[in-house]
């Protein structure tokens, strides 16, 4: 998502000022260094930055975007050489281990759902359902 870009509510209305002092009188002092060109001057310096501030925005969002692609591009590589590394060497092997694989032989066991750990170590209470819906404590029976 790009970042949101500044529009300035001051700049907007420091304009329609500027442009209704040029309707009283385009030579205006008002002394103290208070012109309307030194108005007009502060009001293009603040477009300036306003418009410098967006587009670095857009190139920060450029350079983000860039970044996450290059980082998916990293992660299937490193994956890739992880299957090549396990393809030469095998899924058991030191090798594939170096790589940052967990070989095969050292994996934990109960991948798929089982408990790994014993009877023993259970809870003491199981919760189970009565008849009409609502959950309650019953103390195990082994």
């Amino acid at each position: 998502m790009a970042r949101q870009k500044r529009t300035s509510k001051m700049l907007e209305k420091a304009v329609r000022r500027a442009a209704g002092i040029n309707s009283i009188d385009p030579n205006l002092d008002l002394g103290n260094g208070l012109t309307l060109i030194a108005f007009s001057t502060l009001i293009e310096t603040m477009r300036t930055r306003e418009n410098t501030y967006n587009s670095a925005l857009s190139s920060l969002d450029k350079f983000y975007r860039e970044m996450l692609e290059t980082e998916c591009e990293l992660a299937d590589m490193a994956e890739h050489m992880l299957l090549g590394v396990a393809t030469r060497y095998g899924k058991s092997s030191v090798e594939y281990g170096m790589a940052g694989g967990v070989p095969k032989n050292q994996r934990r066991k109960g991948l798929r759902g089982e408990l790994s750990t014993s009877n023993s170590q259970q809870p003491s209470f199981i919760a189970s359902v009565d008849s009409n819906g609502n959950g309650k404590e019953a103390a195990a029976t082994s």
